[in-house]
């Protein structure tokens, strides 16, 4: 279940600094962390996702890290947690919080004129 996952988006610097609000808005992280750059035009948002999954008995949580400069913005993803195996099924009725974000970030670029890009990510094997 652990997949890193990596978007960059491109557009206005206006528009593109709404997008970070507007997440935290829509889908209310648990925990957010703010660093703000004043030498440099950027700043970053850590935040925490976290959601208990009553079927499997078990909770989930992803990472975002958001990264803003000029033209961009840069999402990086961490999914952790929850169940594999017999009894860690997890249903279809329950939407994986990656998905929720990343449902987001194409939707908020589609809508306001963005280009959104997954990056390839190398994964590390597992041992």
């Amino acid at each position: 279940m652990n997949k890193l996952r990596k978007f960059v988006v491109l557009g206005p610097v206006d528009t593109l600094r709404r997008m970070g609000p507007q997440l935290l808005e829509d889908l209310k992280p648990k925990y957010v962390y703010q660093y703000a750059s004043q030498e440099n035009d950027f700043y970053i948002v850590t935040t925490v996702f976290e959601e208990y999954q009553r079927l499997i008995n078990s909770s989930t949580s992803l990472t975002c890290v958001i990264e803003y400069s000029n033209k961009s913005i840069k999402f990086e993803l961490m999914p952790t947690g929850g169940r594999m195996g017999f009894r860690g099924s997890a249903s279809d009725s329950q939407r994986p919080l990656v998905d929720a974000v990343v449902d987001f970030i194409f939707d908020f670029a589609k809508r306001y004129g963005l280009t959104p890009q997954e990056l390839a990510v190398a994964q590390p094997e597992e041992k």
